[in-house]
Formats: structure tokens, C-alpha cells, sequence
């Protein structure tokens, strides 16, 4: 076994490594879909390598609504497979990385007994599809058991409530986790760096970082999981330059908890019949999210006011609350999902399925699909690749061995429980390593360089301790420390620490711009 830690001071031994061998895989893109997919390959004994353009998960894989579910709207389209299998693998996940698989009640407000009836159904048969356990199953309540759980809620046009367990995680900590089990079980993995170019024989990966790193991989089979910009890393191949991907845009809003005081994930009715989430997480609730046609694979798609006003106008009509001002809004962040396109549907009625194309040249690319399934996913794709190698590799076992952090039980003792909660949370059963360091923002940005592979601010900021996100702020004040000790690790002079505060200024400032203080 090699080691799980990522240290961001290596990168210049990894390319070499990189340039050195030839890898029976090569990996294109470091969001949850190529992460599942190098752990998989590299746990069943094939040489790996795995090459992400910016950070690892930071597309689609860190802008989710950050739950791990099984669907439940999917059985209303009919999609059983689809509902099946995102329902057992809820299980799975909880098995392997209980510290990133928090169990949160959802509720359903319902309006009339037919409702109720068509509700209960529908989860039955997700609880048979799933093997959900006896004592997490659905439960009716009545008006007054909800009023009690939720006071905010408004119950003119209600006659009680569902309510079933779903699990809610940090996304980008869970792709983190598979890219360190991947390089634990013997894959090469490395940020950064861009696949620019297909060859004959495997690709050639470009830094985008200033440091002048490169690499000409060898592989005997490449698999794009880039997500949004799999089309684009299709177009690198000559002749396969059509489009097959449609984006859509979802946004979410974070407000401080106590001005969202609700206690389960409450399942909102939007004016148009959709359905959108008010979610509790820690100090902090967040709503979202939002389903529009978004053009271009933008890493920071922009959000509209109409995106803004439409999660703010439906969670004030279902919560008894005062209209919530702009400046109120902790942060918000958008992101875009890569779906299979099928034209004459709207983004909201596009399948969540995935599916795999090989391009004549012998390219496999995969798209689409759900956070909550990328296990079973990337086993598919994975079998693929091991029937197209014709080689000899042991059976799948990443739904046994445990994610990085999620072999043990956590205990955080003496911690504010907010701050334990958010450790715990963050690092499972490595938490203590942060507490015993300091465990304060020096402390975690230290260990997001030498352990998470984080080279820059932003890397830590949102996607290593989603500070970004879920602190007071948006996390501005954590900026300088972490700079610093980002910076007293990986060489930063103070320009260079300045110009990194800068960019993540910047970033806060740019999703902001439509926000009236």
C-alpha cells in the first residue's frame, strides 16, 4: 500500500513519475466520477493515472446541494434502476465513510390524505428498493407534531408531514477522500494539470500553475470523466467535435442559522412545481437550488437575480419568516450539472442517468450521473476498462474498505459542539490530528498542503474546509493565516500570499455582485 497522504510540495516528483511509467489507465478529471473511478482501477491492481485541470472536485463535484439521496423524485419519472441503486448505495456510503454520511430527517410537507397516500407508497418502495433498515423508515406526522418540529413552518394549506431519513455530506471532502484512497492503493494522481493534448500512445498534461510542470503520459486506455468539459476533452480527438452534453445552473444561499432556525431538511414547493431544500448545517442553513439551461462550461457560472429571488421568494412563502435581505446572505455558490442532452426537455426533466461512449480512436468517456452513485458508477466503467485491457484484475472492493477518515469512530472531547460537529465532519476519524495541531485555520491549511494536496489559497478556502461557504464572512478573515501558512510551506513570497487573497477576494466578491447589502 502507498500512502494516502497528498502532499502539494511533491508535484514536481509526481510528474516525473508520471513521465517515467507506462500506466495500464489514464484518468482525465478529479471530480467525483474520475476519483471513484482511479480508486476502483487502482484498488483492483491496474496501474493508474489521474490528471485534473484545476483542483480535485472543483466543478460540479463541490457546487452540489451536498446530499447523499436516493432520489425519490426519480420514482415519480419512472426511473426504478436509477432509485435502486442510488438507495443501496446510500448504505454503502454510510459503510465506508460514516463521518461524510450525516443522517438528517427530511420533511414533506404534505396538503391532503391523497398526497400523503401517494407519498407513502413511493417511499415503501424506495425502502424495498434500498434495504433501508426497520428503524429508519418513513413516518406520517400530523399538524400538530409538525408545528412542534418545525414553528416556522406556514400550516394554513397543510395536514401534516412526512418525514424519512436521507444523509447529508460535504462533496468535495468526499472526492478527496477517493483520490487519497486512490493514490493509497498505488495510483498517480496530480492537480493542476491539464490534459492539452491526446497522443497515439496516452496524453500530454500541462500545469496551470506557474511552475513550468509537465508531463507526456503513456497509458494503454483513457478514461474522460470531466465532467462539464467532457465534450471539450472529446474535441481533443480529431472528428469528435459534436456536442452531447447539456449544463444546467443550480444555485444555493447560505443565511446564518438563526435566522433559519429549522431543525430537519424541509423539502420546499417552489411556485413552479419544483421542489427546492431548506438544509441545517451546523451554525448555518442553506437553500437551493436551481435548475436552468446554462451555456458554456463555466467554473464560476454566474448566477442571475432571477435564480436569487426565485430560492428567496418560495422559502419565504413555506417559512413564517420576515423577507430576507440581501445582506443577510452569509455566501452563495453556483455551479453547473453535466446531463446528457435531450433536446425538447427542460433542465429539470433531463435524466440523472450516465452513460459511456467510446470514440473510434478508442477514447471512453463518461457522462452524466449521480453524486450519490459514483461508486457503483465508476464499478461499471471500471469493468469496462478491465474486459478492454484484457487484463487480469481482482474484484471490485471499494464497497468494504473504508474512505480515509472513515474507519473509526471520531471523539472530540473539550470542543466547542459546533466546532467538533464541523471537524468531525470534515476529517472523521483524522479530526484529532487538526484539534492536536492547534485546531484553528493555520492547523488545517498546514495539513491541506502536506496531506490534501491543496497549491492554492482557494483550494483550502472552499474546497478543503468550505470556509467559503459555511463560516462568518464567508470565511474572509480565515484568508491571511491560511496564506500564510499555505505560503511558509509551499514558498509564497508576500506578493505572491497577496495575489492569493486577491483571487479569493475576488471570488466572494464576483458572487456577491448581483446581492443589494
Amino acid at each position: 500500500m502507498s500512502s494516502t497522504q497528498l502532499d502539494a510540495r511533491r508535484r514536481a516528483q509526481v510528474f516525473a513519475e508520471l513521465e517515467a511509467r507506462t500506466f495500464d489507465l489514464a484518468v482525465i478529471g478529479g471530480g467525483i466520477t474520475g476519483a471513484g473511478i482511479a480508486r476502483d482501477a487502482a484498488m483492483r491492481g491496474l496501474s493508474v493515472a489521474l490528471v485534473e485541470a484545476r483542483d480535485y472536485a472543483s466543478g460540479t463535484s463541490s457546487r452540489s446541494s451536498k446530499m447523499i439521496h436516493g432520489g425519490l423524485r426519480y420514482l415519480a419519472q419512472g426511473d426504478i434502476a436509477l432509485v435502486k441503486e442510488a438507495a443501496s448505495e446510500r448504505q454503502i456510503l454510510r459503510r465506508i465513510a460514516p463521518h461524510l454520511t450525516r443522517l438528517s430527517p427530511f420533511l414533506i410537507p404534505t396538503t391532503n390524505m391523497a398526497m400523503t397516500a401517494k407519498l407513502r407508497t413511493g417511499l415503501w418502495t424506495f425502502e424495498k428498493l434500498g434495504g433501508v433498515p426497520e428503524a429508519e423508515k418513513h413516518e406520517v406526522i400530523g399538524l400538530a407534531e409538525l408545528q412542534a418540529r418545525e414553528p416556522l413552518m406556514r400550516t394554513e394549506k397543510l395536514n401534516g408531514a412526512v418525514l424519512y431519513p436521507e444523509f447529508l455530506t460535504d462533496d468535495a471532502r468526499l472526492v478527496l477522500a477517493n483520490i487519497r484512497s486512490a493514490q493509497g492503493a498505488g495510483a498517480v494522481v496530480v492537480s493542476h494539470a491539464a490534459a492539452s493534448e491526446l497522443t497515439g500512445d496516452g496524453l500530454v498534461a500541462t500545469s496551470t500553475l506557474d511552475d513550468g510542470l509537465g508531463a507526456r503520459i503513456k497509458a494503454k486506455l483513457i478514461v474522460n470523466a470531466a465532467g462539464a468539459w467532457v465534450d471539450a476533452v472529446r474535441g481533443l480527438e480529431t472528428g469528435e467535435g459534436d456536442v452531447r452534453m447539456s449544463l444546467s445552473r443550480g444555485i444555493h444561499l447560505v443565511l446564518p442559522r438563526a435566522r433559519l432556525p429549522i431543525h430537519s431538511t424541509i423539502i420546499i414547493r417552489a411556485p413552479d412545481k419544483r421542489s427546492i431544500f431548506a438544509v441545517p448545517r451546523g451554525a448555518f442553513s442553506y437553500i437551493g437550488t436551481t435548475d436552468v439551461f446554462h451555456d458554456g462550461a463555466d467554473y464560476w457560472p454566474a448566477p442571475t437575480r432571477e435564480d436569487i429571488d426565485y430560492l428567496l421568494r418560495a422559502t419565504e412563502a413555506a417559512l413564517s419568516i420576515d423577507p430576507i435581505r440581501d445582506s443577510e446572505i452569509v455566501s452563495l455558490w453556483s455551479g453547473v450539472r453535466p446531463l446528457i442532452a435531450q433536446p425538447g426537455k427542460k433542465a429539470n426533466e433531463v435524466s440523472r442517468k450516465d452513460e459511456i461512449w467510446t470514440s473510434p480512436g478508442g477514447l471512453v468517456s463518461i457522462a452524466g450521473g449521480k453524486l450519490s452513485a459514483y461508486r457503483a458508477m465508476a464499478e461499471r466503467v471500471v469493468d469496462l476498462v478491465v474486459e478492454r485491457l484484457g487484463a487480469t484484475a481482482q474484484p471490485c472492493s471499494t464497497a468494504e474498505v473504508p474512505l480515509p477518515g472513515g474507519s473509526r469512530e471520531v471523539q472530540l472531547a473539550g470542543l466547542d459542539p459546533l466546532a467538533a460537529e464541523r471537524l468531525a465532519g470534515l476529517y472523521g476519524d483524522e479530526a484529532n490530528e487538526i484539534v492536536i495541531t492547534g485546531g484553528d485555520v493555520t492547523a488545517e491549511a498546514t495539513r491541506a498542503v502536506t496531506h490534501e494536496g491543496a497549491s492554492t489559497l482557494e483550494d483550502y478556502w472552499v474546497r478543503r474546509s468550505a470556509r467559503a461557504w459555511f463560516d462568518d464572512g464567508a470565511g474572509l478573515t480565515a484568508l491571511a493565516p491560511a496564506a500564510n501558512a499555505m505560503g511558509a510551506l509551499l514558498g509564497w513570497d508576500d506578493a505572491m500570499k497577496a495575489s492569493q487573497i486577491a483571487h479569493c477576494s475576488q471570488i466572494n466578491d464576483e458572487s456577491r455582485r448581483l446581492l443589494g447589502e
